[in-house]
């Protein structure tokens, strides 16, 4: 019975070291989110390696119209392609938002 117990116990001591380190890093911060841009449902992630989820469809306010500001030249983020501004939806009002994609 005792040799049984430690056999139990090796194999079960990796696994609860691996969920105790897993529940034990800290708050997580979502990396992605479903939001409104230029009037559609968008996932805007914070970086290049997360996986978008999929959105829901929801409506989105209507874009009012402005002239969109001038995108700076600059070597975009590692993982990314281009960078350019798009008017993201923040709750109350559209917002100028450099977006990488």
């Amino acid at each position: 019975m005792r040799l049984i117990y430690r056999r139990l116990l090796s194999l079960t001591a990796p696994f609860a070291i691996a969920v105790a380190a897993t529940f034990s890093t800290g708050p997580a911060a979502a990396a992605c989110q479903c939001v409104c841009m230029n009037g559609s449902v968008e996932a805007v992630c914070s970086s290049s390696i997360d996986i978008e989820p999929i959105c829901p469809p929801r409506i989105c306010p209507i874009v009012p119209p402005s002239v969109r500001p001038i995108d700076p030249p600059r070597v975009p983020p590692v993982g990314t392609n281009r960078c350019r501004s798009e008017q993201v939806w923040n709750g109350e009002e559209y917002e100028w938002v450099e977006i990488c994609r």
